[in-house]
């Protein structure tokens, strides 16, 4: 008879254990969205602003790190990129490297003190 009852009684499980489980994944989520998605929105809208307010004669560094300065801004998301004197490459506006380029020119302003 007790293993009867033993049976009985692991069949039936205690309800409200979901609430617990249902309030753990919303703060998984939760952090989730915090640590993650939130910092790379917040990255990319920077980029873009980045990207939007580049103009000539900035010095710029490529995803690919080629290094030169923007001789001319195109309405085709482009750029006239000069890397050395009297040669061009045209590039899209958005290999340009918002974290290299703002160090580059950190170091030009730091050589110019």
């Amino acid at each position: 008879m007790v293993y009867l009852n033993s049976v009985l009684l692991a069949g039936n499980p205690q309800q409200g254990g979901g609430t617990i489980q249902l309030v753990m994944m919303g703060a998984i989520i939760l952090v989730f969205w915090m640590f993650m998605i939130r910092p790379q929105a917040k990255k990319a809208k920077e980029q873009k602003k980045f990207v939007d307010n580049m103009q000539k004669g900035d010095k710029v560094v490529t995803i690919a790190g080629i290094h030169g300065t923007i001789n001319k801004v195109n309405d085709d998301n482009t750029l006239q990129l000069e890397v050395s004197p009297g040669s061009y490459l045209k590039i899209e506006r958005s290999s340009i490297s918002m974290e290299w380029s703002a160090a580059v020119n950190k170091a030009a302003a730091a050589e110019k003190k």
